[in-house]
């Protein structure tokens, strides 16, 4: 047989399009893992901020509001949204920071309010007075249930048809004009498809070789977090996320403990991450600095993989130079909270329909995230 669509990547990205294409099609969403979202989808301490990213990335956040606040009935036992909020805080070298990022916020028209540092510790009292001058609070940012979210895109393309092949690798593709032959790690090694749709994560630019179309200079990052006891008798369930204005540490609550991280990029080859000792002792040593906090041991520490192209946009649409061949990639930090909006985008552009409705009052242009955009 010949499938209209071949995914490769079973991650947030992947699962979320073949969600969207119509149940008449032929799809396969191929992973080389033993099970979906072992990468950076199953790694994310995932947030829902509309403040968060370039306006393109903003814009296609707020495109997913209503589904993630209204799921289709049957998608998932569990809210996906849940009431957080972020708290950024700055010292008094940041002040200008936090200023312009105010006005910038202000004119945008997003609903952020201006806090004192009395108003900051009140909200969140492990704060260190000597070290905080001001902080910006957006009430309109949530947590999300990764894992929810996933499976509920996951288990409603299957109930489509939808078929998943686990522990298969892309080895090479060739289009021979009408189709695109791929071969594979594992039986049957071949198959046809019409579109073969690079959702492959930190591996983009590899699969994309492997298929001999271009690389686009995607580049995966390296972020590392770790999960520590808050204080003693101190109930800190209602903290909002809190963040550096200069990103350079965050923290929130999460299931019971607190999860914090240096919030790093740092370059690396696509690789079955882990935390980095530095990277942990950093982002230790930047909360202790901030903050009345004292984490002696972290209970947990892991790793994951942000992939970003080289504008930071998205890269979402049809290779310029291959027939059949469509990015969904470069997601960076912004895969799991635009996953809706970016997945109706790429199932609109991969059908060659018109934006819906929904995506055209947002004023969200595909060029920007076109593919097209590295190829002049």
């Amino acid at each position: 047989m010949v499938y209209d669509y071949v995914i490769v990547g079973a991650g947030m990205a992947g699962v979320s399009l073949a969600y969207r294409l119509p149940e008449s099609a032929q799809v396969l969403v191929l992973e080389r893992e033993s099970h979906a979202a072992y990468h950076s989808t199953g790694r994310s301490a995932a947030m829902f901020v509309e403040t968060y990213g370039t306006e393109t990335i903003r814009a296609l956040t707020v495109a997913g509001n209503d589904f993630f606040s209204h799921p289709p009935a049957g998608f998932s036992d569990q809210p996906i949204l849940l009431p957080r909020g972020v708290l950024y805080v700055g010292t008094a070298e940041q002040q200008g920071l936090l200023d312009s990022q105010y006005q910038d916020w202000d004119e945008q028209g997003l609903d952020v309010s201006r806090l004192s540092a009395e108003e900051a510790l009140a909200m969140v009292p492990c704060l260190d007075p000597a070290q905080l001058a001001g902080a910006l609070y957006d009430g309109q940012g949530q947590d999300m249930d990764v894992h929810a979210l996933h499976q509920g895109f996951l288990k409603g393309a299957q109930a489509k048809g939808v078929k998943l092949r686990l522990d298969t690798e892309v080895l090479s593709a060739k289009w021979d004009g009408e189709c695109w032959e791929v071969q594979l790690n594992s039986e049957p090694t071949t198959l046809r498809t019409r579109v073969l749709v690079n959702a492959a994560g930190a591996w983009a630019d590899t699969l994309a070789e492997r298929c001999g179309v271009q690389a686009l200079g995607i580049q995966p990052k390296r972020r590392s977090a770790f999960l520590f006891s808050p204080p003693e008798g101190v109930d800190h369930r209602e903290w909002p996320a809190v963040i550096d204005i200069g990103e350079e540490f965050y923290f929130k609550p999460d299931a019971g403990m607190l999860l914090g991280s240096p919030a790093n990029a740092d370059d690396v080859d696509a690789h079955d991450v882990v935390a980095e000792e530095l990277d942990v002792a950093t982002g230790i040593y930047r909360i202790e600095e901030r903050t009345q906090l004292r984490i002696r041991r972290p209970s947990h520490t892991w790793a994951g993989l942000r992939s970003f192209a080289p504008d930071g946009e998205l890269v979402i649409g049809q290779d310029a130079q291959c027939s059949g061949f469509f990015w969904l990639a470069g997601q960076g930090g912004y895969g799991i909270q635009t996953a809706a909006g970016a997945s109706l985008l790429a199932a609109s552009l991969l059908q060659k329909q018109d934006l819906p409705e929904s995506l055209k009052a947002l004023k969200i242009d595909p060029a920007v995230v076109s593919p097209a955009r590295f190829r002049t």
